[in-house]
């Protein structure tokens, strides 16, 4: 993942200057992360030129453009994590951090001709189906009017950060910031600093913050599982093996392959779940000798209920003198500190909060209006659900890309994305096949999904494993898919668009 020459040249080229017909598209697409951006490629690929990628923000790169905490990096080998049409080819680094990644998206918008399509700094706000003319309506921030036959939202699932309701969190007099809005501009040094989170941007972050302020207070809401992580360079024998031709390739397939074999059971209970619930156990054990602390990290739910952190640093920081976990809820914040339930005050000049993202709000906050001025959050008002994660029944020519219940806890969510453009293509084709205007899922197609989900959630650890951003506050859970990539890609392969869409009169 090298960093293009003039990476700036992208970010800025398209901010103000409209493309060609820009009210009258053929294809719509919300958002650029991993998905806007293969979405595109995927357009221009089928032959689809009038298009546009709409992106509230300045630059493309979604959630690896928002985070840019120290130590932001990914959990999953960016051999799998990176597109099968621009595979990644470095041989000596296996965990690149925020800042490659970032560049990754950036060369891959930039040699795969998407700078025109591109409309950056532009939010769209309302997105309303026209009935009579079988299109969609879209309305930026700025009260701009566009005319699109299809739109694909490819907002992603981690990108509002959740600010927990604290009583009293507006009185405090020091600085405080969630992790995906870093305020570069406060040194944390010679700061007593209190983090609010214990998840994997609380563990990537926490060794510098240890390291930086002289004191540090871990505030936990539930402690998390925790595998150890394999090293971020490659060893001088993989990078030997790396040279062979097609060498990446088959690594990269051991990846996919792998992660369904080993990952995905453990949150089904498989045969894998007992192994790594071992090895986590044993990994804590060895990295924590206080076993008062050791028994706050313990999770008291099955491991794979929450999203497991792969991490070699946060236990052996959590012993440092100057870090203290703290597991007691916090009733309030205060001017200078924080209260928890047993009455303590714990005084901090800053707060990190390390709490996560709104995942189970979908699209917020555009307003999105279907058939008969519907609008979806309506329906939504029990947790989000979708015909495979990418389209309802009353929204015709309109998909969503990473949407319900399509988060895969145990591989590449890229993967993923590719596999639903790849379906959302072939919906494109036998909507121009069929010579209808618009074509939606059917109601019976989104029943029988849902039917399906239920019996296979019902299967997993995530209905006893408590809180998460797995869950709506329904208790609906709305984010992740509950099997393997490969079933995935198996249910799509075998449901063509005929089988579950209809032209739309």
């Amino acid at each position: 993942m090298s960093t293009p020459k003039n990476p700036a040249r992208l970010l800025k080229r398209n901010v103000t200057t409209p493309i060609p017909d820009i009210r009258d598209l053929q294809v719509a697409v919300v958002g650029a992360g991993f998905g806007g951006i293969g979405m595109g490629v995927a357009l221009r690929r089928a032959g689809i030129h009038r298009f546009a990628i709409y992106e509230k923000s300045t630059e493309v790169g979604g959630v690896w453009r928002d985070n840019t905490y120290p130590g932001c990096n990914c959990d999953v080998p960016s051999h799998l994590y990176s597109f099968a049409f621009a595979p990644y080819r470095n041989r000596h680094t296996r965990y690149p951090g925020q800042r490659e990644i970032l560049a990754y998206l950036r060369r891959v918008a930039d040699e795969r001709g998407l700078a025109p399509h591109l409309q950056l700094d532009t939010a769209i706000s309302e997105a309303t189906y026209i009935e009579d003319e079988g299109r969609w309506e879209l309305i930026t921030a700025a009260g701009q009017r566009v005319v699109a036959d299809v739109v694909i939202f490819a907002v992603g699932q981690l990108h509002r950060p959740n600010l927990p309701e604290i009583p009293g969190r507006a009185d405090f007099a020091g600085p405080s910031f969630h992790t995906a809005r870093w305020d570069h501009e406060t040194k944390l040094h010679g700061l007593d600093v209190a983090m609010i989170g214990t998840g994997s941007s609380a563990a990537q972050i926490l060794p510098t913050l240890a390291a930086t302020a002289p004191r540090v207070r871990v505030f936990q809401r539930t402690p998390h599982w925790v595998l150890p992580k394999p090293t971020i360079e490659f060893g001088l024998l993989a990078r030997t093996a790396l040279l062979a031709p097609g060498a990446h390739h088959i690594y990269r397939q051991a990846l996919y392959y792998g992660a369904d074999a080993l990952f995905a059971p453990i949150m089904r209970r498989g045969w894998s779940a007992h192994p790594a619930e071992w090895v986590a156990r044993r990994y804590l054990r060895r990295a924590v000798d206080d076993a008062v602390l050791r028994a706050k990290l313990t999770p008291g739910y099955p491991i794979g209920g929450k999203r497991i952190i792969l991490d070699n640093d946060y236990y052996r920081t959590l012993t440092h003198a100057n870090v203290e976990l703290i597991a007691e809820p916090i009733t309030r914040i205060t001017r200078d500190g924080l209260m928890t339930a047993d009455g303590g005050h714990h005084s901090a000049d800053a707060i990190i909060y390390a709490t996560g993202f709104k995942a189970p709000e979908f699209l917020m906050p555009v307003i999105v209006r279907g058939r008969g001025g519907v609008q979806l959050h309506d329906q939504w008002h029990a947790g989000a659900t979708a015909f495979l994660g990418m389209a309802v029944s009353g929204y015709p020519n309109a998909f969503l890309i990473a949407g319900p219940n399509s988060f895969n806890p145990a591989g590449s969510n890229p993967a993923m994305k590719e596999h639903q453009i790849d379906w959302i293509i072939k919906c494109l084709r036998w909507r121009e096949r069929t010579g209808a205007a618009a074509i939606e899922v059917t109601e019976q197609a989104m029943r029988f999904h849902q039917r399906w989900l239920e019996q296979a959630i019902g299967k997993t650890v995530w209905p006893i494993a408590g809180t998460s951003w797995y869950k709506h506050s329904s208790g609906a859970i709305t984010n992740p898919w509950p099997a393997s990539a490969r079933t995935y890609e198996r249910i799509l392969r075998h449901h063509p668009p005929s089988d579950c869409f209809r032209a739309v009169p």
